[in-house]
């Protein structure tokens, strides 16, 4: 049968574990993103610092006029730009080491799905993801710490099946009163009337 395989860690942790500000900070990450433990901070922080890394290497090999390195250079932007990383279209190396840790915690679902409206909170948008409510692009996400791509963030959604993709649901925060609301509103108390209140 072999050895067992193991997946490699996606993260390091801190050379000192006792440093008053970055445990400050850290928390501070985590209260206002809603994660759930420091690890998912390190994780996002390990994307950054991969990059940038990359970004480093390029530059160093860019001076040696290597031809491969403009190629890598072109293919590495396109990426971080489908990803969502970087806005626009021009950018240089230099964009990519201007990245912040807030522009990888700003593209997890968890926070995408809050932003969009879908839930009070960070706290709750992490529930909803983690119950099967939301799917993304007609595909149901349970993980909160999906990478949402740029041209997978309009189809963010409550998923079909959830209770939650009805518009009436309590839980759901709350719209702006329209026409169309209203009408829908007046047609479920009826149908509640009708099975005498059963539904």
């Amino acid at each position: 049968m072999g050895d067992p395989k193991f997946s490699r860690k996606k993260y390091s942790k801190p050379s000192h574990p006792w440093q008053e500000e970055r445990i400050k900070e850290e928390n501070d990450y985590i209260k206002h993103y809603g994660l759930k433990n420091k690890k998912e901070f390190w994780k996002a922080r390990s994307i950054l610092k991969n990059i940038r890394a990359q970004a480093r290497n390029l530059q160093a090999r860019l001076r040696y006029g290597e031809k491969q390195a403009t190629e890598e250079m072109e293919n590495l932007l396109d990426k971080l730009r489908k990803k969502g990383y970087l806005k626009g279209q021009d950018h240089e190396l230099n964009d990519i080491l201007g990245l912040s840790i807030e522009n990888i915690l700003n593209r997890r679902l968890q926070t995408l799905v809050y932003h969009k409206g879908l839930a009070h909170s960070p706290q709750q948008a992490r529930q909803f993801i983690i119950h099967g409510h939301i799917s993304v692009g007609g595909r149901k996400v349970t993980v909160p710490s999906y990478i949402v791509a740029k041209e997978e963030e309009p189809t963010i959604d409550y998923y079909g099946n959830s209770p939650l993709s009805d518009e009436l649901h309590p839980e759901r925060p709350e719209e702006e009163i329209t026409p169309t609301r209203i009408s829908k509103m007046i047609e479920k108390e009826k149908e509640r009337n009708r099975y005498g209140g059963r539904r």
